[in-house]
């Protein structure tokens, strides 16, 4: 198998959410690949330019673009200035998510309403607007982040379930669509990784963190970079005919029931 088929050389990969965590290190293994990166942000212009001077610090051709991907007008707005200003997105992966951890009987419908959203609205949003030039153009890969929650529920996090499962169906819907015009949609499914948001839970003798390293047969938490295959070959020629998948990169938790506390 030709190393080719990886190859993103001549590729713009617009990536949502990638100025920190996951959809940074995604980005990092997509323009090590060879694509042109444009990163969107919304929470502010100072953690957008600081993220962009990471990215080419690693010698990576980046451009950021502040802007709601909730707001349809500015996602029309941007798409556009996007492909006048650096190129026509090739690529396109629907990254940004929030999660609000409270019981369903006590959460505001308003909090509620708010992550499906952001996590299952602005993904349809996106790619309703970057589809029309990939039609036109004959080809395109979209990416939708999932989660194990798109498959299995856990206390408090019924609203992100619920986004993620929705995003998992829009995903095989969008390739139901939009494969006959050769765009391939997918879907990536992290398990539970090593971020800064989960440093203060990842210590030896933390109930969650025993209870995950132990759940997980690879027998810890992921690391970002291990998201960098998934997302690359999604986003290559080797997966052109590959769609309507979500793949897990759970080190192996959605496999297994679990093992007995008692086993090795």
């Amino acid at each position: 198998m030709s190393i080719q088929l990886f190859d993103l050389s001549g590729k713009v990969a617009l990536i949502t959410g990638g100025t920190h965590g996951l959809g940074m290190a995604m980005a990092m293994g997509l323009g090590k690949a060879g694509a042109t990166l444009v990163i969107n942000g919304a929470s502010s212009q100072d953690k957008l330019d600081k993220a962009i001077a990471k990215y080419k610090a690693e010698g990576l051709n980046a451009f950021g673009y502040l802007f709601d991907v909730t707001d349809e007008s500015k996602v029309i707005t941007n798409i556009t200035k996007i492909e006048k200003e650096v190129g026509a997105i090739d690529i396109l992966v629907n990254n940004a998510g929030i999660i609000k951890r409270t019981p369903l009987e006590d959460m505001e419908v308003e909090d509620f309403e708010q992550v499906l959203k952001v996590d299952l609205v602005s993904p349809f949003i996106m790619s309703k607007h970057v589809i029309k030039g990939m039609i036109k153009r004959g080809e395109g890969k979209i990416i939708n982040i999932c989660s194990m929650m798109s498959e299995l529920g856990r206390n408090t996090v019924g609203a992100y379930a619920a986004a993620k499962g929705g995003l998992k169906m829009l995903t095989r819907n969008m390739a139901t669509e939009w494969s006959k015009h050769n765009v391939q949609v997918n879907g990536i499914g992290p398990g539970y990784f090593a971020t800064t948001q989960t440093e203060p839970i990842r210590v030896d003798g933390h109930p969650f963190n025993d209870f995950i390293v132990g759940r997980t047969p690879a027998g810890r938490w992921g690391d970002p970079e291990d998201l960098q295959g998934a997302a690359i070959f999604l986003a290559s020629k080797a997966s052109d005919f590959v769609s309507g998948q979500i793949v897990y990169v759970d080190g192996g938790i959605l496999a297994t029931i679990g093992k007995p506390s008692n086993e090795d």
